[in-house]
């Protein structure tokens, strides 16, 4: 069950298709056929939208075909580089290598962008009015940097951060596992609110999610 994030990724299927994955606000099924052989490289969070020169929102929940952005000829040519290269550990070089030479051409990453999912990182989140005030926009013009850098407004961001933190504390921690003590760490009101979000944008529990984990 894959963890929903604010980053993109480009993956290429041994079918011979590439695709590029959008930023998710829920989970979903990647639904490949069993044998399937998919190899990709994801971007940091923030970086895709310039290199790629579209923003998160046009992508977001989406899975779509490369040509569809590049047109059929580079798509394709990238893509056979990757089939032609031995091993998966060849492919995934050089859809890094595809990536590097969009970073040399790329528009800078936004610094707004990056400090906002940076206050918004924490046990405490900030608040929407609290990034207006450290940043100097408008709560509209602060949404409208973080669609186009993450796919969605500072408050899902939020949600997304939140739940990454959760499963990332569970991880580390040893021992029984208490999910009130887990919800207090990662930042939720309650267990009740951990378990609604879990529910809201995994489809399932906390105690399962953990398990699958």
């Amino acid at each position: 069950m894959p963890l929903p994030d604010e980053r993109l990724d480009l993956v290429w299927v041994d079918d011979g298709s590439l695709w590029l994955s959008g930023p998710e606000t829920t989970s979903w099924s990647r639904g490949y056929r069993p044998g399937t052989t998919a190899v990709g490289v994801g971007f940091k969070p923030a970086v895709g939208p310039p290199m790629l020169d579209l923003a998160g929102a046009e992508v977001r929940d989406a899975r779509i075909r490369l040509e569809e952005l590049w047109g059929d000829r580079q798509a394709r040519e990238l893509a056979e580089r990757v089939a032609a290269q031995p091993d998966d550990g060849g492919r995934a070089r050089e859809l890094e290598r595809a990536v590097r030479r969009l970073a040399a051409r790329a528009r800078p990453v936004d610094g707004v962008a990056l400090e906002v999912a940076a206050r918004l990182n924490q046990p405490r989140a900030a608040s929407v009015r609290d990034l207006s005030h450290a940043t100097g926009l408008s709560e509209r013009q602060l949404h409208r940097r973080c669609t186009a850098a993450f796919g969605y407004g500072p408050a899902v961001l939020a949600r997304m951060l939140r739940l990454q933190r959760a499963l990332r504390l569970a991880r580390l921690h040893q021992g029984p596992l208490r999910l009130a003590e887990l919800a207090a760490a990662a930042g939720y009101f309650d267990q009740q609110h951990l378990a609604h979000e879990v529910r809201s944008i995994m489809g399932t529990t906390p105690t399962r999610l953990l398990r699958s984990r």
